[in-house]
C-alpha cells in the first residue's frame, strides 16, 4: 500500500489526503458535488492510502487553503487583484504557482465587472437594449442579481428575455466580447476562446426560482401561451409553494420548525384544500387548530402578503434542500433531487 513522504505525489493522491484529513462529514460533503467517475477513482485512492507522514499531511492541507484564497481573491477583484494580494502573503514565485494550478477553472468569467454593479444602476445601462442582449448579460449573472433586473424590467419585455435566456445555448466569444464593449467594461474580461456554453433552462429556472411571485406567475403564464412544452420543461424543474406537496411527511415536519406560524397561516389562506391539508396533518392537533383559527380571524388578506409569506416558505424548503436536510422529488417514478 502507498506510504506518501515529501516525494511528489499527484493531483489524485493529494485530494484522497485531503478528503481523510478533512474526516468523513466533511468528505461526503464534497463528494455531493463530484461526478462519478470521480467518486470513484478517489474513493480507490482512498482506500489504498495506508500511511501519510505529517509533514505531507501539512502541506495539502497548506496548498488547499492557498488555492482557497486565490479563489476567493478571484472572484474579489480578478487574477490581477489575486495576484496582487498572494505574493504579498506568498511572494511573487509562490503567488504565480498557486494561480498557475487553478488554470481555466479560475478564469475571470464574461461580464465579471457587472457583478459588482448595483442592480438598478445596470438596468439603466440595459433595459433599453435588444432582449437577445439582455438575455445574454444575465445569463452570465448570479440568480439573484438576475432576479432583480428581470423583476424591474416591463412586464411585456419579462417573459421574453426568460424565454431568450431558456433557448440560449452557445455564445460564440466574439459576441460576448462586443456586448462587453457596448456596456464599456472598465475591466478587462478573460474569455475562454472556445464556445461558451450559457443560458438554458436551469438558469431561467435558478432566476424564476429568485424573482417575486407576481413576476413569476407572468412569465410563466406567458411562456405557457407562447411557448407551452419550454414553460413545461421549466415548471418541472421549479419548485413554487403547492409543490410542497412533493416532499414526505418528514421532510415537510422539518420544514415548519423554521417557519414562522403567522407565515403559515398567511401562505395557506391561499393554498388549495390539497396543500392546506398536508400541512395540517403534519402539525399538532393543537397547533393546527390555533393557526385554522389565526385564518378565520384575520379575515380578507392582500394576495401580494400572501405571496411573500409563501416565499418565505419556499425559500426555507430551498435552503433545507441545499444543506442536503431534506430532498425533493421531482418528475415521478425513482427521480431524486438533491
Amino acid at each position: 500500500m502507498p506510504r506518501y513522504t515529501e516525494e511528489k505525489i499527484s493531483g489524485i493522491q493529494k485530494a484522497a489526503i485531503l478528503l481523510i484529513a478533512l474526516g468523513p462529514e466533511k468528505s461526503s460533503l464534497i463528494f455531493k458535488h463530484l461526478k462519478e467517475e470521480e467518486i470513484e477513482e478517489l474513493t480507490l485512492e482512498i482506500a489504498n492510502t495506508r500511511s501519510v507522514t505529517p509533514q505531507v499531511k501539512e502541506e495539502v492541507i497548506e496548498e488547499f487553503y492557498q488555492v482557497c484564497l486565490a479563489q476567493q481573491y478571484i472572484a474579489e477583484g480578478g487574477i490581477s487583484y489575486a495576484k496582487e494580494l498572494l505574493e504579498k502573503a506568498l511572494g511573487s514565485e509562490k503567488a504565480m504557482d498557486v494561480i498557475g494550478k487553478l488554470t481555466a477553472s479560475l478564469q475571470v468569467k464574461p461580464f465579471e465587472f457587472v457583478r459588482k454593479t448595483d442592480a438598478a444602476q445596470l438596468l439603466n445601462f440595459i433595459q433599453d437594449e435588444h432582449p437577445q442582449t439582455i438575455a445574454l448579460i444575465l445569463s452570465y449573472l448570479p440568480a439573484s442579481q438576475a432576479a432583480m433586473i428581470v423583476s424591474a424590467l416591463p412586464p411585456n419585455r419579462q417573459a421574453d428575455v426568460a424565454k431568450r435566456i431558456a433557448v440560449m445555448d452557445r455564445t460564440s466569444p466574439d459576441i460576448v466580447k462586443e456586448v462587453e464593449k457596448v456596456l464599456e467594461s472598465k475591466l478587462a474580461s478573460l474569455v475562454n476562446q472556445d464556445y461558451t456554453i450559457i443560458g438554458g433552462v436551469d438558469a431561467v429556472v435558478d432566476i424564476l426560482n429568485t424573482v417575486d411571485r407576481g413576476t413569476e406567475k407572468h412569465i410563466m403564464e406567458t411562456l405557457e401561451i407562447e411557448e407551452p412544452e419550454l414553460a413545461d420543461e421549466i415548471r418541472k424543474k421549479m419548485f413554487v409553494f403547492e409543490d410542497i406537496l412533493l416532499l414526505d411527511d418528514r421532510a415537510i415536519q422539518r420544514v415548519l420548525r423554521d417557519v414562522d406560524n403567522n407565515d403559515l397561516g398567511l401562505a395557506l389562506k391561499g393554498a388549495n384544500e390539497q396543500v392546506q391539508t398536508a400541512i395540517f396533518n403534519n402539525l399538532s392537533k393543537r397547533l393546527a387548530v390555533m393557526i385554522k383559527e389565526d385564518m378565520e380571524f384575520m379575515g380578507p388578506v392582500r394576495m401580494k402578503d400572501v405571496e411573500e409569506a409563501q416565499q418565505k416558505i419556499v425559500n426555507i424548503i430551498r435552503k433545507l434542500e441545499d444543506s442536503g436536510e431534506i430532498v425533493i422529488s421531482r418528475g415521478g417514478g425513482d427521480e431524486i433531487i438533491v
